[in-house]
């Protein structure tokens, strides 16, 4: 495949070829023209000179009437230079021909005795018996000449006929010399246009050859850190070069993401499998157990199956939770409502209170409070932080709502939610990794699966809220939650 750099460098030849070739026609035209007009203006001013004279010449006056026929047995054709007396036909410049016909083409008089008449087509015969001059390129002896024919006429009719010629084989041979300079001169240009091309062509496609060499690299070796360096201006090169690297750049973002995703997915994965693998290995143990020969007393038959179904309820309780937690995580596009929080607040309140009736959970909301969320989601993340703090401490439960104004300015931009236990508290080491899936605080080992947090975070950012835990040991915690109002 013919590369670009290539492809450049003919393209860019073949212009210049064009135009040299063009530029060539266009200057062998002009000189060709020229020196044609050179010889016409020669010959024109010799046969200007000659016309008066050839009446005297050719025609002795003396010996017959003017006009009429020459002497009769008089020798023709006539030599001009033997008896001329006027100095023009002896002084004739070598490279002119000179011949005089009569008015039907034959010849009357020629320098030294030539017999031969310059050729004259049907055509310019025709022209001449009309007065007309006439030009002709003919060929004499294998010579290429330029002839003029001019029409003498006395009494308002041709008389003579008055042909000067000069040969064309000087200017063929200077036109076929330019003809080769320019040849020769086109073809050194080319080169070394081609040459220079072909240089210049590699130092513009340098930088596409960087990217394209960076992006080879990047593809073998999975390295989206690399970037492409320009030196050069912000032409389309510099912009390509720019683009590329913000390309890498998310790449490098997404490729981050993706390893992210996928080791937390194994790490998801590993944990689900631990969590399931504790309830059902006891339940295979149990099952062992039932079915030893001989039977198990009933008392220990009722203690298995009692444990039974606790592992039974525990592993139904997981994947309810892990169920959640897949809703919560594909659930991107709820539908967002305007939602007053103090009924909302009241419902979970009295849900929450069934589940320990003994415990007491304190309620402080605003009634105009509104928020823009989703209400089951909503909800569902109420329940898990009320339960969390029910679990956790021995003391009452606080739930709060208050108007609170964004870090923009706004005014009562987002709506505040605090649920505040009395608990033992979360050390700071911990409570960077509190919502994390399937973790658990030490003092919280054994109570709940470590999904409650993470659910509770995917759902509120997906209503576009956020969520955060302060906690100080010997204090308790407090979950923090902030919806945005409707607009």
């Amino acid at each position: 495949m013919m590369s670009i750099r290539l492809r450049f460098t003919l393209l860019y030849s073949a212009i210049l070829a064009v135009t040299l070739v063009v530029l060539g026609v266009v200057l062998y035209s002009i000189q060709a023209q020229a020196t044609l007009n050179t010889l016409r203006s020669d010959l024109l001013r010799t046969s200007a000179t000659l016309g008066a004279a050839v009446v005297r010449t050719v025609i002795d006056p003396n010996a017959r009437p003017a006009g009429g026929p020459p002497p009769q047995g008089a020798e023709r054709p006539v030599r001009i230079e033997a008896f001329s007396s006027d100095m023009i036909f002896r002084t004739l410049p070598e490279r002119e021909i000179v011949r005089v016909l009569d008015a039907g083409g034959n010849l009357l008089a020629s320098p030294f005795g030539s017999r031969e008449a310059l050729p004259v087509s049907a055509e310019g015969m025709q022209a001449l018996q009309n007065q007309e001059d006439w030009w002709e390129i003919s060929s004499v002896d294998e010579y290429r000449m330029l002839i003029y024919n001019h029409p003498i006429v006395s009494n308002g009719a041709v008389t003579y006929i008055l042909q000067v010629a000069r040969s064309l084989a000087e200017r063929d041979r200077s036109l076929e010399s330019l003809l080769r300079i320019l040849a020769a001169t086109s073809l050194s240009i080319l080169l070394l246009a081609f040459g220079i091309g072909w240089l210049f062509s590699g130092f513009v496609l340098r930088p596409i050859q960087h990217i394209t060499q960076t992006a080879r690299t990047i593809g073998e070796e999975r390295d989206f850190t690399r970037r492409v360096s320009h030196r050069g201006p912000q032409d389309e090169v510099g912009q390509l070069a720019t683009t590329f690297n913000a390309m890498l750049a998310r790449l490098q973002e997404a490729h981050q993401q993706t390893s992210y995703a996928l080791e937390a997915q194994r790490n998801f994965l590993a944990d689900v499998s631990h969590e399931l693998r504790t309830p059902l290995t006891t339940l295979r143990g149990n099952l062992g157990l039932l079915r030893r020969t001989p039977p198990v007393p009933a008392e220990e038959q009722a203690d298995i199956l009692s444990d039974m179904v606790d592992e039974s309820d525990r592993v139904i309780r997981l994947v309810n939770e892990l169920l959640v937690q897949a809703r919560a995580d594909a659930a991107r596009h709820l539908t967002l409502e305007a939602l007053p929080v103090q009924p909302l607040l009241e419902e979970t309140r009295r849900q929450a209170q069934q589940i320990d009736p003994g415990r007491a959970i304190s309620l402080y909301s605003a009634a105009d409070l509104t928020i823009l969320g989703d209400r089951d989601s909503f909800k569902q993340v109420m329940l898990i932080l009320v339960d969390n703090a029910l679990k956790h401490s021995s003391g009452d439960v606080t739930v709060s709502a208050r108007r609170w104004s964004a870090a923009s300015g706004r005014k009562d931009a987002e709506v505040e939610i605090r649920v505040q236990d009395r608990g033992a508290g979360i050390p700071p080491e911990q409570l960077e990794h509190i919502f994390d899936r399937f973790y658990r605080a030490e003092e919280a080992a054994g109570q709940g699966f470590g999904l409650g947090l993470s659910i509770a975070r995917s759902l509120v950012e997906t209503q576009g809220g956020t969520i955060a835990l302060e906690s100080q040991v010997g204090w308790g915690s407090c979950a923090i939650l902030r919806f945005p109002v409707p607009a």
